[in-house]
């Protein structure tokens, strides 16, 4: 393991990614340095989920390396080879990648503190009542607390949105995964979930964002990323990327969204 791995929340090399023969990731190399803030746009099809499960091993890729925090997410390293981890240890990594998803994937059988505290109790092994309280935090945190006692279906899809991100806060992820988080919420919703993530960036959490939100990206993230076919197009300090793309088709792509 070298310096560099250790220094970098992500360090991404070669990625390929196939599904039969549709080639979704063609050899993405991707640093993410501790506490940076990275938006990943690019339309779809580009493979930008893709890449994003593939760090934290919901998606296994074909070929390349990857670290977390100078660690191979679903792999170890034995003599320059690398030989993938048993399920049970890639949970115990992921404990540490908050992941947050399109459709919250909240259970729906749970009020919004149970959803919260059940990882905490039975992946981490905290005691019910500290799992409650640090619950109680994290439910104020997203403006939420009255909510506690709710079911996913007596919640909006902002709200559910907000339970997902105090869910994956709850395990104290050293970095946080955005799937397109506010996609499949109606317009007027969307600002409550953007407002959170803005206070968790303000944090210094660092956190990788797939979205479609160009004003969010331009306000909060300090580098921009442009996917398109499998591919990194351009990358840039965000500011400077959404103001003066240097390629045709990230151009093309921003005269379409703005």
């Amino acid at each position: 393991m070298t310096s560099f791995d250790r220094d970098m929340a992500v360090k991404a090399m070669g990625i390929r990614k196939s599904f039969g023969s549709l080639n979704v990731l063609k050899g993405i190399d991707l640093d993410v340095a501790h506490g940076e803030i990275v938006c990943i746009i690019g339309p779809s099809g580009s493979g930008k989920s893709t890449m994003l499960r593939c760090i934290n091993h919901l998606e296994v890729f074909d070929s390349g390396r990857l670290w977390v925090y100078g660690e191979p997410i679903g792999y170890r390293e034995h003599n320059g080879r690398m030989y993938e981890l048993p399920e049970h240890k890639v949970c115990r990594q992921r404990a540490a990648i908050g992941m947050v998803f399109q459709n919250f994937n909240l259970f729906r059988h749970m009020t919004a503190l149970e959803n919260i505290i059940e990882a905490p109790v039975q992946v981490l092994g905290e005691s019910v009542q500290s799992a409650r309280d640090e619950a109680d935090i994290l439910l104020r945190k997203v403006g939420l607390h009255e909510k506690r006692g709710s079911y996913p279906h007596q919640l909006s899809g902002g709200q559910q949105q907000r339970v997902a991100i105090a869910r994956a806060l709850a395990m104290r992820p050293r970095l946080m995964l955005f799937d397109e988080p506010t996609s499949a919420l109606d317009p007027e919703l969307v600002g409550e979930v953007l407002s959170v993530m803005r206070d968790l960036a303000a944090d210094g959490l660092t956190m990788i964002v797939v979205t479609h939100e160009i004003g969010f990206a331009r306000e909060v993230a300090d580098r921009v990323i442009f996917m398109d076919d499998g591919q990194i197009v351009e990358s840039g300090p965000a500011k400077e990327f959404l103001s003066q793309p240097k390629s045709d088709r990230a151009r093309n792509f921003l005269a379409r969204m703005l």
